[in-house]
Formats: structure tokens, C-alpha cells, sequence
């Protein structure tokens, strides 16, 4: 299981020597993301994406909770109304169908939409600064954070989010 660890960078020298040292300390670039004002130069970084800076994936899932929630309602309706032989199956199908088109529409939603988590960061962001989301191991999460307090005075760290979702 991974934490989520933010830091904000004053400029993007020190955002390439961060990255730098956490690829020397075995932190995969996969789980090193990098965002920073539009415009600004991402130059040796690795750029978050849009499962990183929107709510996409958040609302994927809410979208296939409600569309089976809803497309079992009308399975159950539906059943009743036609006397189908086989009930289940007709709900099933509905909710199976509701939950596809219901994570489809949220997903579409979700993408342009910015993350939540990353709301409070907008303003560092529009001065300049460039945000680092970095996914670590727990068993890893005081060892990194030390390292980049030790080599990155001039750093500030933002804290730890307790649910990384599984995807981003």
C-alpha cells in the first residue's frame, strides 16, 4: 500500500534536483508527478497526468455505484412489468448496463474537472511554484520525507494523503 507525500518547490532547478534524488533513492518515475502553472516549463520532469490533476477516477466509481444502483431499480421494474421469466437475470443485465453507462458519464464528467485534493495547491501553483506528488511505500514514507527535508531547505512540505487512489 501506497501514501501520497505533496511538497511544493520554489523553482524548477529544484524540482529536477528532487526528482533526481528520489529516482537515486529507488522511487519509480512512475510514482513521481510534477505540476506546475500552465504555461511553465516541465523541462527533465515527470508531468502529472489527468488521473493525477482531475477527479476522473473519483467519479468513474461514483457513476458505477449509482448507474447499477439505478439500472437495477428498472431491472426490478422492468421484471415486474414484462413477467419475465427469469427476473435476476433481467436485473443483473440492467444494472450491469446501468453501471457501464453511469461510469462512462461520470468519467467523462470527472476529467474536466480539477482534483479536489489538489484545490489548495492553486495558488502556490499560480506563483510559480511546482507541486511534487510523490506515491512511496508506507514503510518508506519517513525516509523520503527526511531526504528531501535534508536536501531541499527550501522546500515545504504539504503533508500526507491517507487514501492514494488506486489507479492515479
Amino acid at each position: 500500500m501506497r501514501k501520497r507525500i505533496y511538497w511544493l518547490l520554489p523553482h524548477l532547478s529544484s524540482a529536477r534536483r528532487t526528482m533526481d534524488e528520489l529516482l537515486l533513492a529507488r522511487i519509480t518515475e512512475h510514482h513521481i508527478h510534477f505540476v506546475a502553472a500552465e504555461g511553465a516549463s516541465m523541462d527533465g520532469l515527470h508531468a502529472a497526468n489527468v488521473l493525477q490533476t482531475s477527479d476522473l477516477v473519483e467519479a468513474a466509481q461514483n457513476g458505477a455505484l449509482i448507474g447499477s444502483g439505478l439500472g437495477a431499480a428498472g431491472g426490478v421494474a422492468a421484471a415486474m412489468a414484462i413477467s419475465a421469466a427469469s427476473p435476476a437475470a433481467v436485473v443483473i443485465g440492467l444494472a450491469a448496463v446501468g453501471a457501464m453507462l453511469g461510469t462512462w458519464s461520470s468519467s467523462m464528467i470527472g476529467s474536466s474537472t480539477p482534483s479536489r485534493r489538489l484545490k489548495r495547491f492553486e495558488q502556490a501553483i499560480e506563483e510559480g511554484q511546482y507541486l511534487l506528488i510523490v506515491d512511496v511505500p508506507r514503510t518508506r514514507i519517513t525516509e523520503i520525507e527526511e531526504l528531501l527535508a535534508r536536501t531541499h531547505p527550501e522546500a515545504h512540505f504539504e503533508g500526507v494523503e491517507p487514501n492514494v487512489p488506486a489507479f492515479p
